[in-house]
């Protein structure tokens, strides 16, 4: 990789993750030098071969940090010396957790973890990442567009813990900013469903629901639309809201545009990759079904917030002030398709 005259420092958070990863590889791809956190340093492989995958041949410019949003060690030094920070980590959970607290805790306490560090490391700006779930839950009219105007209630009846855990997070950022910020400047990237290619065989929550959907683990599709995003188009979204002057303080939702049912993706698929949706279901299940076998089934609990959600929802901020362009909403689901495909995981 040749020497960028205008190389920045950036650190990444969680880089192992499906976001950072991309925004890892954008941002070697164009020259700049990359601090990543890891929760444990033996993922440090995992990740320089997610690089590989994404067509990034030099990692020189890559170094590892092991932090974990729930301890204060590490931070200091992850954000030493460094101009910008994405921060894109989210705490994990491989299942429900019992209590709300159990994950709004540590989203909310990472954050300020981050901020502070990178405060009192003199980082010119933070980048967040939070979600639509902390824009758009409480929009209850489905004629006007979403925009980043619009703020989810964290007290919204039946808002799942992780939106709950977004919003919360994304609201102790603001706060400290205005309280203790000084003179460093935050932006935050609200996306929507993220689809798009992976780079390792472990599966976004997105690109979980549509191999249930594609290997016919779905056995009837409910009744859920979704705004999508091309993964690569967020990671694009992160480092134009990074470096961009009007992007300071501002807030991006991050879709291409529209909505799609599951049952239009699967549609969409069996038209352009029939061979990847032959056990795709063309049976739909009512929203009642859903709220029933929430009561004992924790892949139902966990899509019933999603029912009747209204996501219509406006681009034109990303796009008119910061010039993004993301794909279209088929583009990010092929070649989430094809991906789920190249790593044997729809067999």
């Amino acid at each position: 990789m040749s020497a960028n005259p205008e190389s920045l420092s950036v650190l990444v958070t969680g880089g192992s993750g499906f976001v950072a990863s991309h925004a890892i590889a954008q941002l070697l791809q164009q020259g700049h030098r990359v601090t990543t956190t890891v929760r444990d340093l033996s993922k440090q492989s995992a990740v320089v071969e997610m690089m590989h995958q994404a067509g990034v041949t030099q990692t020189d410019a890559l170094r590892f940090i092991e932090a974990d949003l729930m301890d204060d060690h590490h931070w200091a030094d992850a954000c030493a010396g460094v101009d910008y920070v994405l921060h894109i980590a989210s705490p994990i959970f491989l299942r429900l957790p019992k209590h709300e607290d159990e994950m709004i805790l540590p989203a909310v306490e990472g954050t300020q973890r981050v901020l502070k560090a990178a405060r009192d490391a003199g980082v010119k700006r933070v980048v967040m990442t939070s979600n639509f779930g902390a824009v758009g839950y409480s929009h209850k009219d489905p004629t006007q567009l979403i925009t980043e105007a619009d703020w989810t209630d964290p007290n919204e009846p039946g808002l799942s813990p992780y939106n709950k855990s977004k919003v919360m997070a994304e609201r102790t950022a603001w706060e400290f900013m205005a309280r203790e910020g000084g003179d460093m400047e935050l932006s935050v990237v609200n996306p929507m469903g993220i689809f798009g290619p992976q780079l390792s065989p472990v599966m976004s929550s997105g690109l979980g629901l549509l191999k249930a959907v594609l290997d016919g683990s779905m056995k009837r599709l409910p009744n859920i639309t979704l705004g999508i995003v091309d993964v690569r188009d967020v990671a694009s979204l992160h480092l134009l809201a990074m470096t961009h002057p009007q992007a300071a303080g501002e807030r991006f939702l991050a879709l291409a545009g529209g909505v799609m049912t599951l049952r239009d993706i699967a549609e969409l698929v069996r038209e352009k990759l029939p061979h990847l949706a032959v056990n795709a279901s063309r049976k739909t299940l009512p929203d009642w079904a859903v709220r029933l076998a929430a009561l004992f089934n924790d892949n139902a609990k966990g899509l019933k917030p999603m029912l009747g959600i209204n996501r219509l929802a406006s681009n034109s901020k990303a796009t008119t002030v910061l010039g993004w362009q993301p794909r279209t909403n088929e583009e990010a689901i092929l070649s989430a398709a094809q991906s789920l495909e190249a790593f044997g995981l729809l067999t």
